[in-house]
């Protein structure tokens, strides 16, 4: 069975999508920890992030920190969080979260915004790749 992350990358989901190329996508998480709290994933379907082969893995790495750097430059932080936990989604995936303070990265505070407010700020990102 899909994931929800494949049937977000088939089109079958909607999702506020940030970046995409051949490989990967980048979407904001609708559940967030803060504002600006972004998945970023590879295409393909694959489990566990350490079960990447090193060529795609090193791949997200690398558009990941691409799309972290956007994220500095639209969302005022002090730094970009990264965490790679996996246990929600059976797909591989990396959360980047914007930073003001640890506990914006311990997945227990969330903020709420509404759709205008997530389309606004997925444009925003993209505006600074």
């Amino acid at each position: 069975m899909s994931s929800i992350f494949t049937k977000i990358v088939n089109g079958e989901i909607p999702c506020y999508k940030i970046a995409e190329d051949a490989n990967f996508l980048a979407f904001l998480d609708v559940n967030p920890n803060a504002k600006g709290h972004t998945l970023c994933i590879p295409k393909q379907e694959i489990d566990q992030l350490f079960e990447i082969d090193d060529e795609l893995y090193l791949g997200l790495m690398q558009f990941s920190k691409k799309i972290a750097a956007a994220l500095q430059k639209t969302v005022p932080c002090k730094r970009i969080g990264m965490a790679a936990i996996g246990l929600e989604v059976p797909h591989a995936h990396i959360h980047l979260i914007p930073l003001n303070e640890m506990d914006e990265m311990r997945f227990l505070n969330k903020v709420t915004m509404t759709k205008d407010e997530f389309e606004a700020l997925a444009k925003a990102i993209q505006n600074n790749l």
